[in-house]
């Protein structure tokens, strides 16, 4: 295992978020500050308690949630992309690494940089509302697999996309309906049960239940159930990888 090639890559990647902290960090805060302001007021006063929690404690887990799974993506989609598009990852592929050094210095960066991200915003939740974590070890487990599954996942499409427009692609037209549309401001159980039986098909269901279950021990489903969703992507993910890098799908052209 070459650890001087990863902590390269891990350490160019960490720097090149620093080097734009407003918008690596202050963007998603304040966009946490935005949707408390309109959900957690707005929507709060009408809306008491949701499974017997304050509606905007309720909100906590779908807010770190949203804001994990789009920045996961998109960091880890730009910091394969790049070098692509500026040619520079031809350097990385033709020195003495393994397509897992690779995955684990860019991933490892884009999944950091998203768990940074969503204990900044857990931090910031609690200026808003009281928060009483009830499984703290299962909630940074939750957060740590989301992070490095969805850094995968952002991973494939960076070297899936050919252009800039593509790279924005999955993640507004799939990845952020999913996410609105999986429970991150409401519970599916509120739901009829039709469009509960059709919101099971959503995999980003399992991912904000199972984390808020470690918040609240509010589920829609089941943690087992949750925690298998999650690594079976995770898995696929890993597979898609391989795979990409063992055919040379997208990176020797």
């Amino acid at each position: 295992m070459n650890t001087y090639a990863i902590r390269v890559i891990y350490k160019y990647e960490m720097l090149r978020a620093f080097e734009t902290l407003a918008q690596s960090f202050a963007s998603p805060v304040l966009s946490t500050v935005l949707y408390f302001v309109v959900f957690g007021s707005a929507i709060g006063s009408r809306i008491q308690t949701v499974e017997g929690v304050s509606y905007g404690t309720f909100i906590v887990p779908g807010l770190m949630m949203l804001a994990i799974l789009t920045q996961s993506i998109a960091n880890a989609s730009f910091g394969i992309f790049f070098p692509k598009f500026t040619g520079t990852i031809y350097e990385v592929l033709s020195a003495p690494i393994s397509f897992v050094e690779i995955l684990i210095g860019y991933v490892g960066a884009a999944a950091s940089k998203s768990l940074l991200i969503g204990l900044i915003i857990l931090a910031t939740a609690g200026f808003f509302v009281p928060l009483h974590i009830m499984h703290p070890f299962w909630m940074l487990g939750f957060l740590i697999l989301t992070c490095i599954s969805f850094s995968l996942f952002g991973f494939i499409i960076g070297l899936w996309a050919t252009d800039f427009e593509k790279l924005q692609l999955i993640p507004m037209l799939v990845v952020t309906p999913l996410v609105f549309l999986g429970g991150s401001f409401y519970s599916v159980n509120m739901l009829p049960p039709a469009w509960q039986t059709v919101s099971l098909f959503n995999p980003v269901v399992y991912l904000i239940s199972g984390f808020r279950w470690s918040f609240f021990e509010v589920a829609d489903v089941s943690v087992g159930v949750s925690l298998t969703m999650v690594s079976l992507f995770l898995c696929a993910c890993l597979l898609i990888v391989w795979w990409m890098f063992k055919t040379g799908y997208r990176l020797k052209q």
